[in-house]
């Protein structure tokens, strides 16, 4: 619905006048079926309810949609509890794409969606289950029976005004929406109303409040709730671990056990909430099996010493494993050979010097015979024998309520990391002595400092400030030192020739550049097992036109790839990890994910088309074929080129560049251009925006407007060398026919900068 928007842009509107309701016959003769209906009416109105009557009976059902995206919570809706049995009913726009849900209902308890149990996007509906029983269902009317005039009633949450009603009347029973019959009502409605219930006076839900027009700000609109009725006689269940796509975790590498929310983000495996287990244990476990003998590791960080997390290994399909974890600043090494407390034996529990609480920390496992030897930052601090549990799985395990991130996780054969060499060590123990400059051991030095503690305190203050000043300094150093590194490969990349050069590790890089943690290599190999999965397809030895079909089906349709609505402007968008992981993307990095597949199928004649506002992919299906165009921000969807440029504006402004295909420095350079956008203040840039346009300039030197932009930047940062090294490049490289008032303009910049 394109004219219309979800209440999430809505604004308030006033209700209309009541209108009169037509004669149903001649008011002097009225006929048998008339006068039914007046006394169905005159029987109705007995059971009228107050408005005050109808928000006390329907506020226990009324509920909180709340719609988690890449950044937290973003979106919130209203719904009403449609069964006992833990369904409840809002509108499809309000749980978006992928995300995680939660309902909230009206005694402020909040609960984790277990499934999307029916939706239909053209109808604008979706019903969710939540697992409490015994939940107060509001009753049903019959939407067909509205009349124009008759008083309804709204409830939702507008605005986080949490629970609130109005009142106002129904202005057309059935009015035609883009095809869609629709209520159209007059009542205020605010964001948040939206999956809210709309009630007659009798207190029976008649539909779901859903849009505002975007014509005028007098009119809402609201689906009946017959076309609820039909979904929820066919529904069409997803349980949420499918429905996911936010940082879910890729289910062909890892499966998770007893609850608790694990995902992942830039090759971080994350853990929050408790776990179903006993004491809050949730187990995350690598699906390949490990040898008999084995290494395992990985590094951890809590967000609480006070909680545990670490590694799970021999684990079963059920409760028994081994866990070597950091908790309460100790490590431990426990046996759980069953559900609860009772069947858990702690094989040894101490403290290490190795450890870094609050830090991140390498945990490592080696399992051979019956001797179990266990390691914290290449350290090792267990070695003993227990042969109680053999066999199963590697993976992580977390307790209680804590909150930890995981990364570097392997296993296999020999994992673990080579120490420095005695003399390399001792040349960095060197270095970082002679970086304090203090020739003196610490009990001498404070046996001097103990003569006059005061001064001594002062002197110490300003050391600390000093060095806390070298910190920040060294922190820009080697945030500057990956950047240039990060440009220096994409610079040595896309010197290759076009055909040579690997645009799926450039938008990776590109993402690396803003994530120096991302690990490259785990999202190539996630794509080459994608491509793995189809290779052995008929379609894709077919031809052109049935491999790229059959990589849209599997991108749009079965992996739930598709462009992001809610969360258009997310920088994630331009991440290439975070579309891999999320599904979910822009124009140009869903066609990225597309063109990178069709590579590795050696499918021929597929390109990317950078056409103004709206990047696609192209194919032709024969040489001396026009390109059909893909439009992979709405799921695969076909066109010709005429189609596309008159969904864009019309061919007359369009380039003819804009339809030949796009080198992959342009589609990096262009994804650059989508990062620094939102950087662009109503005057100036932000000072955020300056490793953009390094970056572009390294990848481009001849981009004047950049070129002028840094130098802007440089010299608002009172970085006036480089201001000036920016300066004089324009001044020796001018743009050709450049005024003489502009080149002037130059030289007395140049002037100033002096």
């Amino acid at each position: 619905m394109r004219l219309l928007r979800c209440a999430c842009a809505f604004a308030a509107f006033l209700p209309l006048p009541i209108l009169s309701a037509p004669p149903d016959g001649d008011p002097q003769n009225p006929t048998t079926a008339a006068q039914t209906k007046l006394e169905q009416k005159s029987e109705t109105h007995e059971k009228t309810r107050t408005v005050s009557e109808i928000a006390k009976a329907v506020k226990p059902s009324l509920v909180k949609v709340t719609q988690f995206g890449r950044e937290g919570a973003s979106g919130m809706g209203s719904g009403f509890v449609l069964s006992a049995e833990g369904l409840v009913a809002t509108n499809r726009h309000v749980i978006g794409d992928g995300r995680r849900l939660s309902v909230e209902t009206s005694d402020g308890t909040v609960h984790e969606v277990t499934e999307v149990h029916a939706s239909d996007t053209r109808l604008d509906l979706a019903i969710l289950r939540i697992a409490p029983k015994n939940l107060k269902a509001l009753p049903l009317g019959d939407s067909d029976s509205l009349h124009q005039g008759d008083p309804i009633v709204a409830m939702g949450n507008p605005v986080g005004f949490d629970f609130s009603v109005v009142e106002g009347v129904v202005s057309e029973p059935a009015r035609d929406v883009e095809g869609v019959p629709m209520i159209q009502v007059a009542i205020p409605v605010e964001q948040g109303n939206s999956g809210g219930p709309l009630l007659d006076r009798q207190g029976r839900v008649v539909g779901l409040v859903t849009l505002k027009s975007a014509r005028t700000e007098n009119l809402g609109f609201a689906m009946p709730v017959n076309a609820l009725k039909k979904l929820l006689e066919k529904p069409n269940p997803v349980p949420i671990e499918r429905w996911l796509t936010i940082g879910v975790l890729n289910p062909r590498l890892w499966s998770t056990r007893m609850g608790a929310q694990w995902t992942q983000r830039a090759g971080l495996v994350s853990v929050a909430q408790p776990g179903s287990g006993f004491g809050g244990r949730s187990l995350c476990l690598w699906r390949k099996r490990p040898a008999d003998s084995f290494d395992a590791s990985v590094t951890v960080k809590l967000d609480d010493e006070a909680g545990a997390a670490g590694l799970a290994f021999c684990a079963d399909e059920e409760d028994r494993h081994y866990g070597f974890y950091p908790t309460a600043g100790k490590l431990r090494l426990t046996r759980f050979d069953g559900p609860d407390v009772f069947s858990w034996k702690i094989l040894a529990e101490l403290e290490a010097p190795a450890y870094l609480p609050g830090d991140w920390n390498t945990l490592h496992v080696r399992l051979e015979g019956s001797r179990i030897r266990c390691s914290v930052n290449d350290t090792e601090v267990l070695n003993i024998e227990d042969d109680g549990l053999r066999g199963g799985r590697v993976g992580l395990c977390k307790f209680r309520s804590t909150s930890a991130s995981f990364k570097g996780f392997q296993t296999g054969a020999s994992t673990a990391s080579q120490k420095p060499d005695a003399e390399s060590a001792a040349t960095l123990r060197s270095l970082l002595e002679s970086g304090l400059q203090d020739d003196q051991s610490r009990e001498a030095a404070m046996s001097q400092l103990l003569k006059q503690p005061e001064a001594a305190g002062r002197a110490i203050e300003q050391r600390r400030t000093q060095l806390e000043k070298e910190a920040i300094l060294l922190r820009e150093m080697g945030g500057e030192l990956h950047r240039r590194t990060v440009r220096e490969q994409l610079a040595s990349e896309l010197a290759k020739p076009d055909a040579s050069t690997d645009l799926l590790r450039c938008t990776l890089l590109l993402a690396r550049h803003d994530n120096p943690e991302l690990e490259i290599q785990s999202y190539e190999e996630a794509l080459a097992q994608m491509a793995q999965e189809l290779r052995a397809d008929p379609e894709i030895a077919a031809g052109t036109t049935q491999a790229v079909q059959r990589i849209s089906r599997f991108l749009f349709q079965e992996n739930g790839f598709h462009g992001s609505r809610t969360d258009f402007t997310s920088r994630s968008n331009s991440y290439l990890n975070e579309v891999l992981d999320d599904r979910e993307g822009l124009p140009i990095t869903l066609s990225v994910v597309f063109l990178e597949l069709a590579r590795r199928l050696e499918v021929p004649r597929v390109a990317g088309i950078p056409l103004p506002g709206r990047f696609m992919v192209g194919y032709k299906p024969q040489d001396n074929s026009p390109y059909t165009l893909i439009d992979v921000f709405e799921g695969g969807k076909e066109m010709t080129m005429e189609e596309a440029l008159t969904s864009i504006g019309g061919e007359d402004r369009i380039s003819a560049s804009a339809m030949k295909p796009a080198l992959k420095r342009d589609i990096l350079l262009r994804m650059i251009h989508n990062l620094l956008g939102p950087l662009r203040d109503a005057r100036s840039l932000r000072r955020e925006a300056l490793p953009y346009l390094d970056l572009t300039l390294a990848l481009e030197p001849d981009a004047i407007p950049e070129r002028f932009s840094r130098a802007v930047l440089r010299e608002r940062l009172a970085d006036k060398r480089g201001a000036r090294a920016d300066v004089m490049w324009l001044l020796e490289h001018p743009p050709e026919e450049l005024p003489e008032e502009q080149q002037r303009s130059l030289r007395l910049w140049m002037e100033r900068l002096q």
